[in-house]
Formats: structure tokens, sequence, C-alpha cells
């Protein structure tokens, strides 16, 4: 059978770029060499984490239910019920995906794609081997947790992404090795539902790829809550006891000692799925495995296209899949279509308090040459946020001097995942501090630090 498009992997951007492609009238077929549709973001991230971190959200409120004058008493934690409710969130949502596909006249072919020549892709599953003809492939195969060298995963105490959603009880302590948002986000899921948490970071800084201010203000809340954060560390030695791991933990003050734990979790970033696509017969490129594309998300082999964590260049994002997704089918299908803007793209991470963030942070900016004057607005004097009991946290907006135009905006505190839309929208328009000065920000709601934080720049806010 001949098709218009053949997608490998069904992960945000594969089983998004199959809808549209559906909805321009091109003939797809989408190949997943999992049982299920949906990818790693469904199925062991995106989704089930979030999952996670609002029942440990939820438990805390209970814990501290008594302060609005709610009393709970003797609240029980059954982690097995929330790991069955996060399942059944990610069930719900693969069924979703099946139907889209069907809706639009998307073939679902089951097993491993790799391109076997020019407009063919050949697939092994259910049993048997076949070939699809196609003019176009996009590849979105997405990424896999990376390891300490010597180390393999094992789902009872050294743990990925994928075996810690497994874990069907609280471990008593659980040591964390990467600090990026994969690492923080289970360290405040874990840290919430009782774990003693060590977070380990070799960089300087936690969440590295934010805003400076960002990374110490979540260090500091962090350590107030109980978790203990080494950065500038090194972990040695990984090894198996009786009771869990222990490991050498190398210290930014030159001091070495041996840590244990229940359970160790390995967060140190991802590698491309690109080793077993039959690249090496192909004109594409790579850097490090990941392939190198176009502004249309062209490879170098002539109708071969490539998006998402396997892609050089652009940050291992969900959204950032799904909208190169769109890039790629409206070129193929000559519809309208704008490459990215890596500079606007967000960044969302959902510890407590989440942090949001776009555009330049304010370092960035003095390095590329920009005059800048930055505004700043705490949460601390925000009335919707004293309602939520949710003080902690900050709106820093970093912004051109000369001409007014907002370079950056960086969240930490409540809502912070939903409130840099409008930081997204603003610079996508090339909005100034003047445009957003203007915009009525509805009171009382959090979305007024915003408009704080932007006042803040010309040393306006009312509430600061």
């Amino acid at each position: 059978m001949s098709y218009d498009l053949v997608i490998i992997g069904s992960g945000p951007g594969g089983y998004s770029a199959a809808v549209r492609a559906g909805q321009y009238g091109l003939k797809t077929a989408l190949v997943e060499k999992d049982p299920k549709l949906g990818g790693t973001c469904l199925h062991v991230g995106c989704i089930p984490t979030k999952s996670l971190l609002h029942a440990a959200a939820v438990w805390q409120e209970l814990l501290h239910a008594a302060e609005l004058g709610i009393h709970c008493d003797n609240p029980r934690l059954d982690f097995a019920t929330a790991i069955e409710r996060k399942n059944q969130v990610v069930a719900k949502h693969a069924k979703g995906i099946e139907f889209l596909m069907k809706k639009n006249k998307v073939d679902w072919i089951r097993g491993r794609g790799r391109l076997s020549g020019p407009g063919k892709v050949e697939v092994e599953g259910d049993g048997r081997r076949r070939t699809l003809e196609t003019r176009n492939i996009l590849i979105a195969t997405g990424s896999e947790a990376r390891m300490l060298p010597g180390l393999e995963p094992d789902p009872e105490r050294i743990l990925t992404n994928v075996e810690i959603l497994g874990l069907t009880a609280v471990p008593a302590s659980l040591a964390i090795v990467g600090a990026g948002a994969v690492g923080v986000e289970f360290a405040s899921i874990f840290q919430r539902l009782g774990s003693k948490v060590t977070l380990i970071e070799m960089l300087p800084r936690i969440v590295p790829v934010e805003d400076e201010e960002i990374s110490r203000e979540l260090q500091r809340l962090f350590k107030k809550a109980g978790i203990r954060v080494e950065t500038g560390a090194k972990v040695e030695k990984v090894q198996r006891t009786g009771g869990g791991v222990a490991f050498n933990l190398a210290t930014s003050g030159g001091k070495a000692e041996k840590v244990e734990a229940e359970k160790i979790l390995i967060a140190v970033g991802r590698k491309p799925n690109t080793a077993e696509l039959g690249l090496e017969s192909t004109a594409v490129e790579l850097d490090r495995g990941f392939i190198k594309v176009d502004p249309w998300m062209r490879t170098a082999e002539p109708g071969v296209y490539a998006i998402g964590d396997v892609v050089a260049g652009t940050p291992q994002l969900a959204h950032v899949a799904a909208m190169e997704g769109m890039v790629a089918v409206g070129h193929i299908a000559g519809k309208p279509a704008r490459p990215l803007k890596v500079e606007r793209i967000p960044g969302c991470t959902y510890t407590e308090p989440e942090i949001g963030s776009v555009g330049l942070s304010e370092a960035e900016a003095r390095a590329r040459g920009h005059r800048v004057k930055a505004g700043k607005f705490p949460f601390l004097a925000n009335s919707k946020a004293t309602i939520l009991g949710r003080h902690d946290g900050f709106v820093k907006v970093v912004a051109d001097e000369r001409y007014g135009e907002i370079l950056g905006v960086h969240i930490i505190g409540p809502s912070a995942t939903d409130l840099i839309a409008e930081a997204v929208a603003a610079l996508e328009s090339e909005a100034t501090v003047e445009t957003l000065m203007s915009a009525i920000h509805p009171h009382p709601t959090v979305s007024e630090a915003v408009g704080e934080a932007v006042n803040a720049v010309y040393g306006l806010a009312i509430n600061a």
C-alpha cells in the first residue's frame, strides 16, 4: 500500500502530526512498536508524572486543611490507589488517541519501523515483515533515559522514569541524580508523600536551564521543605545493598561521603532513539545521535523529516514535538506553516512551586548585548496567592531598556505553568512592556502578578 506520509513513532509529535496530516487529506500511516499509542509522554512521562504530582498536592492539602477550618482526622495515604488512578488516566488518553486515528483516517501499523530505501519503511511486527511505500517519511521516535556508566536499571532499586512510575509503595528514602525537570519533579512528588529525598546535581545549580534567580528560589524552597540538595556534586560507585543502594558522593566542598538510600533515580538526561532506524544508508546527518534538520524539519535525505526528541538543537519537550509536527506536515502538504523560534518555546516544570519560563534569562540577555531592565513581583503580595496559602515565588520580566521589548518571562509560584502562556503570546507578538502594562489582569487572580511584574520593570508596581 502506498502513502503520502508514514510517521514512525506515536508520541505527542507523531500522533499530532498524523491528525494534522489526516485533516489535510494526506493518506497517512502511523507506525508504533509498543502495544499502545502515545509514546513516552503519555505512558511513562508527562501525563503519569503529573497525575502523581496532583496526588501529592492533594495529600498536602489534606495534611494542612485545618488551617482552612477543615478537619481531616487521621488521613491515610493509599499509594497503590494513586498509581491505579494514574494508570486509568493513561489508559483513557491512549484510547483517545486511537479514536483520533480512526476519526482522521490514519492507519495504525503495529510494529518497529525502519527506513529501507528511498520512500520505503519496513515494519516488523505482529509476526510478519512488510514494506510501506510513501512519498514522505516523518521520524518521531523520541528518546529514552540515559544511565550512569556501568549501571543498568531494575524495578527494585536503580530506577529511571519508567521504573519509578511502577512503584507500589513510597520509598522511605530516595536519592535522585540529576536536577533537571525530571529530577526535581520526582523530588517534589516523593518528598511531599513522605520520602527522605536527596537531590544531586553535577552543575552549580538545580534546574540549570532556568534564570539563575529561579534556580536559587527553588533550591531555597526545596531545602526549606526538607530536601537535601547537593550541587556541584558527583555520584560514584553505585552499589546494590541489602537495604537498597549505596554510593560515594563527592560534594562541591571537596568532601566525600557514603550515602545510602532505599532507591536511586537516575535522571541525567535522555538519548535519542535513532540507532535502529536504518539511517546509515541515507543522507540523514547526525550530531551525537540527534538528527540535523532545517527550519521545515527536513533532513538531508529527500522526503525524510524528523521531529521531537530526536532533533538536534531543540528542547526535548512534548509541546515542541507537537509543534514541529505541525511545521513538517504543513510543509509536506503545502499549507501555511511557520518554523519554530527556539527563544519562544516555553518551559514548564511541575514542582511545588511550579516553574514556567520563556525567552531569554537576564544573564543571556546581557550576554547578547541588550541593555536590560528587569522587573520582579513576589507572590507574597498577591491576594489570590494569600487565599491559596501559596506565597512563595515571584514573576520576573526581562526587557530591553531602549525599546521596551519583552525578552523573557520567568515565573516560580502558583499556576506558573499556566501563567506562562500569556508571556508566550507576548513574545510571539513582539509585545513591549507598555503593551502588557495596559492589559487588564482580572482581580483577584494570580495572573495579576504578571501584570505587576511588567509594571515593576519601570518601578510602577502597585502592591510592592
